[in-house]
């Protein structure tokens, strides 16, 4: 198939390389769009697939609808500029949907959590589901022998804990080197990161002993790649996974709304913290994605999140995958 493709282009990302975007005439065609709060027939919350010998599985840990996506997205952009790209894509001019999709690699020897979603803290919200689901799919949280963070905002560390212990008591964990020195350091208890370097205390500092701290290019297991992605923290990761010829990437926060942030990867997100370093970011990743043909799954994309890119006028199209991996 297209997508199983080698991985020359894949390791041009750590170098920093932009490469050339094609730019057919654009049409604009809207991705098809899966929410739910709750797990209901035919909609069940998670979503598995083979990766080669590896076992794929993506789970909702909840939606939320909220104003929007202005200013969260195109906060740089005026309003009625955000309001028509949403409308001319068929979704709602002022409201949104937010989920979040944690995501499980079984490599036959080792069980694989990537994120952790919002925990017990989002259940009176209705979201905070991980946990059951991934027991309505048959997996234990004690089943769980590594736990991988891209970054440490709130919705990817919020399940670390429960009830004030480990919510994975038998994994070992990894995280980037630079986000954890950033978010411990001294300094982010003060001010605007006040909040967030709270919850790492809370959250991320009492399994320090038994994680494993990674920079660019630093292997989670064998297949499974570390990547630097930096700009929406600063030490955000994305991950490279490879079974036989097969390949997926992880892209965590690079792009947060399968439309705002791809169609216009230039525009401003509200929760990047380095605007500039997270739209080049964007560039660097779906350009490479778009270019081998990699199929892709964004922790904030439609739920199962799992998809591929065509690059389109100023960015790029969300193209949702269907029975790619059932054949």
């Amino acid at each position: 198939m297209a997508w199983q493709t080698d991985r020359r282009t894949m390791f041009k990302l750590a170098g920093g390389g932009a490469m050339a975007l094609a730019t057919p005439q654009i049409m604009v065609r809207a991705a098809h769009a899966q929410t739910a709060n709750t797990a209901e027939p035919g909609n069940p919350g998670f979503h598995s697939f083979a990766l080669g010998d590896f076992r794929i599985t993506s789970i909702l840990d909840g939606g939320r609808a909220s104003d929007g996506p202005h200013p969260i997205f195109g906060q740089d952009q005026e309003a009625s500029a955000v309001a028509e790209l949403m409308e001319q894509n068929f979704l709602p001019p002022n409201r949104f949907v937010n989920g979040f999709t944690p995501v499980i690699v079984d490599t036959g020897a080792e069980r694989i959590l990537f994120d952790t979603g919002l925990g017990e803290g989002g259940r009176q919200n209705g979201l905070g589901q991980l946990r059951e689901r991934m027991q309505q799919m048959g997996y234990q949280p004690d089943d769980i022998d590594i736990v991988v963070l891209t970054h440490f905002h709130g919705d990817h560390i919020g399940g670390l804990m429960e009830g004030g212990e480990p919510a994975f008591a038998n994994a070992r964990y990894v995280a980037g080197q630079a986000e954890y020195d950033f978010w411990t350091a001294p300094e982010r208890a003060e001010g605007q990161t006040a909040d967030a370097a709270s919850a790492v205390q809370e959250k991320v500092v009492p399994l320090a002993e038994d994680m494993t701290f990674l920079d660019d290019g630093g292997e989670v297991v064998p297949g499974i790649t570390a990547m630097a992605a930096f700009g929406h923290t600063p030490g955000h990761m994305i991950f490279h996974v490879e079974s036989g010829d097969r390949r997926l990437m992880l892209t965590a926060d690079t792009a947060n709304h399968f439309v705002a942030s791809l169609q216009r990867p230039d525009w401003h997100v509200q929760f990047d913290m380095d605007k500039d370093a997270a739209t080049a970011t964007r560039r660097r990743v779906f350009d490479m994605i778009a270019a081998d043909r990699v199929p892709f799954i964004g922790y904030h994309m439609p739920f199962p999140g799992v998809g591929f890119i065509e690059p389109v006028d100023q960015g790029y199209r969300f193209v949702p995958a269907s029975y790619q991996f059932d054949v």
